[in-house]
């Protein structure tokens, strides 16, 4: 019996072995390598439910001088006050709006022509370059998805790994490395604002001028669970008689001229604090700003979205008032305004921790898609507080850290804590992930550590 269990042993690690050998032939590790990282996923996901993990700001005696300064209470629950009105939210002075004839009444229904519909299936993560392929098509780009991918979405510093495999751990583009890619790449313009409107979304289809957008919805993602996910949509018409949005979705199946009802448009977009970026040719500019009207103005935008945000927290409930101070936080961070939004953030995960215990009703993903709150606890000093918040985005809501963003982040906040060693390895993680992450270079020339 002794020999028969060690020559079963024997095969068994030949067997192992054998698999392991076969599982690095490129073709092999192509077809099978998705399957086993979807079910390593799916275990870890059964073991660690993403959203039961719950992030819970530290009460730093730094934020405790800050709180003491900038609100008229001391109560350390903090009972948020209201925000400033527009005229005293921005940073710097804002241009007195010019005066400008009576709009022209919108058109019942726009669709706009000469739309190519790109998708995003057979690639991994690939909203950004599907939506900025159709952004840019739509000016006459003759460029495709996968061109747009290698420079926002490279993947692993790994050379010898094909393209798709590269990228899948990516899971997301922000909108600046979209825009960066027009502005650097093509001989067409980005901007990327805050604070949009529907009716601003129709002047400017009305002007011809289609819009991506970035907002949430729910869907069934690739472990087969129905759960809050970020996304970009390209919007190409309305339809007020129907009162819907039309636009292309690059995931959905049918997603070329789809109708999304105003209300939904709306829910889904305040999760991004109704961020949008228009590509447009050079030529067009005049035509676009004249459109655009007062969002022209960075800073107008920026703080007539913290106004939505005052506006929406005072009347909204539930997952919708989490997003609506989250958002309040992206605007104070936007005017530079860190120790207000800090303790925005510090409520909206307050709320967070009170929403539903399941994927449904927490958006376990937002850190992947929207860095304010690091930005906020970076820059008031909190910096535990960043590097708690990264090691419970990287290691409970998703199955790999793969996210450059937050361990970017946690490297700032070690390197600030005098922990140089672990922030140099963080810091060089976030361009093994991402080889054209400007962000992690810098500061790894800046500290001397270049790899």
């Amino acid at each position: 019996m002794g020999n028969q269990r060690r020559r079963f042993f024997l095969w068994l690690l030949a067997l192992v072995a054998l698999a392991a050998a076969l599982y690095q032939v490129p073709v092999v590790n192509e077809r099978l390598g998705w399957r086993l990282d979807n079910l390593r996923t799916r275990v870890r996901y059964f073991f660690n439910p993403p959203d039961e993990a719950v992030f819970q700001p530290v009460q730093t005696d730094a934020l405790a001088t800050l709180v003491a300064m900038q609100t008229a209470t001391a109560d350390a629950a903090w009972t948020p006050t209201p925000t400033p009105t527009l005229a005293a939210a921005a940073a710097t002075p804002l241009p007195s709006p010019t005066p400008t004839e009576t709009p022209v009444p919108l058109p019942r229904a726009v669709s706009l022509p000469g739309v190519v519909y790109v998708d995003q299936h057979g690639r991994w993560n690939y909203c950004a370059p599907a939506n900025l392929a159709m952004a840019l098509k739509f000016w006459g780009w003759e460029g495709d998805r996968d061109e747009i991918a290698r420079v926002i979405k490279p993947g692993l510093d790994e050379p010898d790994m094909d393209f798709i495999t590269r990228g899948k751990p990516d899971k997301n583009v922000m909108p600046y490395e979209m825009a960066d890619f027009v502005n650097n790449y093509t001989a067409y313009r980005a901007l990327v604002r805050y604070g949009g409107e529907m009716e601003m979304i129709k002047r400017l289809l009305a002007a011809g001028f289609p819009v991506v957008v970035e907002k949430g919805y729910y869907e069934r993602d690739y472990t087969g669970k129905i759960a809050w996910l970020g996304h970009y949509q390209f919007v190409t018409g309305y339809d007020d008689e129907a009162g819907v949005f039309i636009v292309q979705d690059s995931y959905l199946r049918p997603g070329k001229d789809l109708p999304i009802a105003y209300d939904t448009f709306l829910t889904g977009w305040r999760s991004f604090n109704y961020l949008f970026l228009l590509v447009y040719p050079p030529e067009r500019e005049t035509d676009l700003l004249a459109s655009l009207g007062p969002w022209v103005d960075r800073n107008w935008a920026n703080a007539h979205a913290l106004e939505i945000a005052d506006r929406e927290t005072a009347t909204l409930q539930g997952i919708d008032a989490f997003f609506s101070w989250f958002n309040k936080g992206t605007s104070l961070v936007q005017l530079q305004r860190y120790g207000e939004a800090a303790l925005a953030y510090d409520y909206a995960f307050s709320l967070y921790a009170g929403l539903g215990d399941d994927d449904t009703q927490r958006p376990y993903r937002i850190m992947w898609y929207q860095t304010g709150p690091y930005w906020a606890y970076f820059y008031s000093g909190r910096y535990q507080d960043v590097i708690n918040l990264a090691n419970t985005t990287l290691y409970e809501t998703i199955s790999e850290p793969t996210l450059e963003e937050s361990l970017y982040w946690r490297a700032m906040a070690e390197y600030a804590l005098g922990q140089t060693e672990a922030a140099i390895e963080d810091m060089r993680r976030t361009v093994y992930l991402n080889k054209n992450f400007s962000p992690g270079w810098a500061r790894l020339q800046e500290w001397g550590a270049m790899p």
